[in-house]
């Protein structure tokens, strides 16, 4: 009796977990081949059997069989002829069914479809991966014509309309985290003083949007709005972008309406209650 106690672990509410040993140890292995997935990014796009033991903390025997594993799976590739790994194509697929089930996605293709006819300009729909913007919208400007992504990019957070609405409310930590990992110049206009760059999200907090002043492309400008889910997290933006001589300083207050009404009608559709809303459904209810 007493091993079969010693077997089970404790879980809120005071009632016992019958988790097997086997059970545990399939947990763990899983959360070793997330690691070695982990060590993965866009600037790290393919590693060596040895980077990626110094970056998992593991034994290289190890990391071996994990990457096999990962291999035979097609969520890792390996480099002909070098001993060298990268991300596999499966992942893509992966990610693109999580994609098309999204309800950002399924909720928003109309409203971002509407919201490139009525400004006239570029509509992206991104979402925050906690550093960067996972751009999974695009609606160029032009009469009838649609062009959907087919595929997942990312863009920075600090020095885009998106990425700007997105990162201004989050915690501070997450701010940090942006800023330690550096804020490369892309154009003359990137922000790239951590006090400043605090100041202008201090400012898109107050106002409701972000302004990319031709901060990550040169003559662009963008205004961005951002998305909230049911619990009140910001974790999407929804923007216009075009050239400058067309979206000009003196549009900006209009088309910020534009975007944050957008923003706010894909918040509410996925089931978030602004505070004062909140309170006064409480109150009819009573």
């Amino acid at each position: 009796m007493a091993g079969k106690v010693a077997d089970k672990e404790r879980i809120p509410g005071g009632t016992e977990s019958a988790e097997s040993p086997d059970q545990r140890g399939s947990l763990k292995s899983m959360q070793k081949l997330m690691a070695v997935l982990d060590c993965f990014s866009r600037y790290d796009r393919s590693l060596s059997l040895a980077e990626i033991s110094e970056r998992c903390k593991m034994p290289k025997t190890t990391v071996h069989r994990l990457v096999t594993s990962l291999r035979e799976a097609k969520l890792l590739e390996q480099d002909k002829g070098r001993d060298r790994y990268r991300m596999g194509i499966r992942l893509f697929e992966l990610g693109s069914i999580v994609l098309a089930n999204l309800d950002l996605h399924r909720e928003a293709r109309d409203l971002v479809e509407r919201l490139g006819d009525i400004s006239g300009e570029s509509a992206h729909l991104c979402i925050f991966d906690g550093t960067n913007m996972v751009i999974i919208e695009h609606r160029e400007p032009g009469g009838n014509s649609v062009n959907w992504t087919t595929t997942l990019s990312l863009s920075p957070s600090y020095c885009t309309g998106v990425g700007k609405a997105a990162l201004a409310f989050q915690e501070p930590a997450t701010i940090e985290r942006v800023i330690g990992q550096g804020l490369l110049p892309y154009t003359s206009t990137t922000i790239t003083d951590p006090d400043a760059l605090r100041a202008d999200l201090a400012e898109t907090r107050k106002r409701g949007y972000s302004i990319d002043e031709g901060e990550h492309q040169a003559t662009v400008r963008c205004v961005a709005a951002p998305i909230r889910n049911t619990s009140g997290r910001v974790f999407a933006a929804v923007s216009v972008t075009g050239p400058m001589d067309r979206v000009t300083r003196e549009r900006v207050p209009a088309l910020a309406e534009l975007v944050m009404a957008t923003a706010n009608q894909l918040s509410r559709q996925l089931g978030y209650e602004p505070p004062g809303q909140a309170t006064d459904k409480a109150r009819k209810a009573k």
